[in-house]
C-alpha cells in the first residue's frame, strides 16, 4: 500500500506571476501533480518539474470547469496514492476561492494538507490599478463582497442596500453579470449616484484594463468599453486617487505583445524581465540547445584545459555546457590552473562566477571582435581554447591567430530546430497577435525566417522587429528582414531598454 501523500492548497495571486509567494513557488517546483485554476498565470506551470502531472480544472466563472465534487475526490485519490499534490488557485484560496471546501474534504478524508495564503485579487487589482483600498481621509473600512450567489438562493438588492452606507469601500467580486443593479441598489441604499467606481478587468496582468465612472454610469461605460470578466468592481471615495497614483499602466512596455523565440531556458529568464516592464511575453522557442555532434572533442578539451593559457567562451550556453562535462569527469574550477578567462558579455560572465570563477577579461564591446582586442591588450596568448556554438562567427579566432595565438575551437553545443513551433508562430505573425519579435542572436533570427519561409520579410515587416546588436542585425538584414530597433548595449536588458525608448517616441 502506497504511503498517504499530502495536499498543499496555494494561492497564485492576483495575476502577475512574480506575486506569488516564495513557499507557493517552492512546492511547485517539488510538487507530482499540480491542479491548477483558469486565473492562475501560465508562467506558473513553466517552473514546475519536467515530470509533473498538469491538470486544468477550469475554475473560472461562466466557463466550463470541473465540478467541485470532483476536484475535492480528486485531490483525495491522488494523495491516497501517494502524490505530493498542489492545487493552484487564483488569488488567495480561502477568498472567495472555495480553498476551505476543498480543505474541508481533505479533512473528512483523513488527507494531510496545508493552506499557503497570497495577495488576494481583489487588494492584487486595486494596487496594481493605483486604487488603495484604505486612505486614512476617504476609507477607513473595506467590504469584500461576491456579485454572484449561491445556487438555489435568489439576488436581494436589500442586502446591498443595507452595504452602501455601512461600509467606506466596496469591493466586489463576480459582479460583472449585476452591475447595473448593484450599482443602483448601492445608490438606493443611500450612497450618492456620483460615488467614483472603478472596473479593474485582468488586473495586475499585462491585459490590465481599468474603466472609471460613478453609480449612476458605470455600467454604461463598461459596457461601452466592452469590459468583462473576470473583474474587480470598487466603489469608493479611494478610487477618485487613481488619477494620481495609476503606475503600471504607465510602464514603457505595457501591454505589448512580445514575441521570445530563445530556447526555453533562456526564454524564461527574458519573459520574467519583459514582465518587469510591464509588457507581456510570449515565449515560443524556436531553437534548441544540444550537445554537439563531437561530444569527444570535447570532452577532451576540457581535460586538458589546465594546459592553456587563455579559455574563452562567448556565451553562456558554452559556459554551462563546457562545466557539465567538466563535473562529468570529476573535475572543477581548479581544472583551469591559471588560465586567463575571457568572455563576451555580462551574462556569461555571471555563469562563470557560478562555478567559482572571476573572468579575467569581459569585452566591452560584445561581440569576438571586441573580446579579440581586449585579449591581446594584455599581450597576445600563446596557446587559446575557445568553447563556444558549433555554427558561429570566425572573427575572434581569426584575429587570435593573425596576432600569433594558437587557438583550438571547440564545439561546446549545437543549436537545433524546434520543428513543432512553426504552425504557432505562423498564427501569432499572421493574425497580428504580437506587437514585437526580440532577436537575441542571429541564431533566432535564421530560425524565425525559416519556419516563415519565403514570405518572412514581408510577414515581419508588419511588426517591430528588434535586435541585441550588429551580428544580429546584420544576419537579419541579409535574410531581407528589416531592423526597427537595435540595442546599443549587447544584453537583454539593453534590447528593452531600446525598445522601451522605441515605444516612448
Amino acid at each position: 500500500m502506497a504511503a498517504l501523500g499530502k495536499v498543499w492548497l496555494v494561492g497564485a495571486g492576483p495575476g502577475d506571476p512574480e506575486l506569488i509567494s516564495v513557499r507557493g513557488l517552492e512546492l511547485l517546483r517539488a510538487a507530482d501533480v499540480v491542479l491548477y485554476d483558469a486565473l492562475a498565470h501560465p508562467a506558473l506551470r513553466s517552473v514546475c518539474r519536467q515530470d509533473a502531472e498538469l491538470r486544468d480544472v477550469g475554475k473560472r466563472f461562466g466557463q466550463p470547469s470541473s465540478i467541485q465534487l470532483e476536484i475535492n475526490a480528486e485531490l483525495v485519490a491522488l494523495a491516497r496514492a501517494g502524490k505530493c499534490v498542489v492545487r493552484l488557485k487564483g488569488g488567495d484560496p480561502l477568498l472567495f476561492a472555495r480553498g476551505a471546501e476543498e480543505a474541508l474534504a481533505l479533512v473528512g478524508a483523513g488527507v494531510e494538507f496545508e493552506i499557503v495564503p497570497a495577495v488576494s485579487s481583489p487588494v492584487g487589482a486595486a494596487t496594481y490599478a493605483g486604487i488603495p483600498l484604505t486612505h486614512r481621509e476617504l476609507s477607513s473600512s473595506v467590504t469584500f463582497i461576491t456579485g454572484s450567489d449561491r445556487e438555489g438562493k435568489p439576488w436581494s438588492p436589500d442586502s446591498w442596500k443595507k452595504l452602501a452606507t455601512a461600509t467606506d469601500t466596496i469591493c466586489v467580486l463576480m459582479g460583472m453579470r449585476r452591475i447595473d443593479a448593484i450599482a443602483a441598489a448601492i445608490v438606493e441604499g443611500g450612497r450618492a449616484a456620483t460615488t467614483p467606481v472603478a472596473v479593474i478587468q485582468w488586473g495586475a496582468r499585462p491585459e490590465q484594463r481599468v474603466v472609471v465612472g460613478t453609480l449612476a454610469d458605470i455600467a454604461g461605460r463598461v459596457r461601452e468599453a466592452g469590459l468583462a470578466n473576470p473583474a474587480v468592481i470598487v466603489v469608493g471615495e479611494v478610487v477618485s486617487l487613481r488619477d494620481t497614483l495609476a503606475w503600471y499602466e504607465k510602464k514603457p512596455l505595457f501591454s505589448k505583445r512580445l514575441l521570445v523565440p530563445r530556447p526555453s531556458g533562456q526564454a524564461e529568464r527574458t519573459a520574467k524581465a519583459i514582465r518587469a516592464r510591464g509588457g507581456d511575453p510570449i515565449v515560443l522557442p524556436l531553437i534548441a540547445i544540444e550537445p554537439p555532434p563531437d561530444v569527444a572533442a570535447l570532452e577532451r578539451a576540457a581535460s586538458s584545459v589546465r594546459d592553456y593559457d587563455c579559455v574563452l567562451f562567448t556565451s553562456e550556453n558554452g559556459v554551462e555546457r563546457f562545466f557539465a562535462v567538466l563535473r562529468r569527469l570529476g573535475h572543477d574550477a581548479r581544472a583551469f590552473g591559471n588560465a586567463r578567462l575571457g568572455v563576451i558579455g555580462p551574462r556569461t560572465a555571471d555563469a562563470l562566477r557560478r562555478y567559482g570563477l572571476e573572468p579575467d577579461v569581459v569585452a566591452e564591446e560584445h561581440v569576438g571582435e571586441g573580446l579579440a582586442r581586449d585579449i591581446l591588450a594584455g599581450g597576445v596568448p600563446r596557446r587559446v581554447l575557445l568553447a563556444r556554438a558549433l555554427v558561429a562567427r570566425d572573427a575572434l579566432p581569426n584575429t587570435l591567430r593573425a596576432a600569433g595565438a594558437a587557438v583550438d575551437v571547440v564545439a561546446a553545443y549545437e543549436t537545433k530546430p524546434v520543428r513543432d513551433a512553426e504552425a504557432r508562430l505562423r498564427e501569432l505573425v499572421e493574425t497580428r497577435s504580437i506587437e514585437a519579435i526580440l532577436l537575441s542572436s542571429s541564431s533566432t533570427i535564421e530560425a524565425v525566417v525559416e519556419r516563415l519561409g519565403p514570405r518572412a520579410p514581408e510577414l515581419l515587416a508588419e511588426l517591430t522587429v528588434a535586435s541585441i546588436g550588429p551580428v544580429t542585425t546584420r544576419t537579419a538584414e541579409r535574410l531581407g528582414v528589416r531592423v526597427d530597433v537595435a540595442a546599443t548595449t549587447y544584453t537583454v536588458d539593453g534590447l528593452l531598454d531600446a525598445l522601451e525608448r522605441h515605444y516612448v517616441g
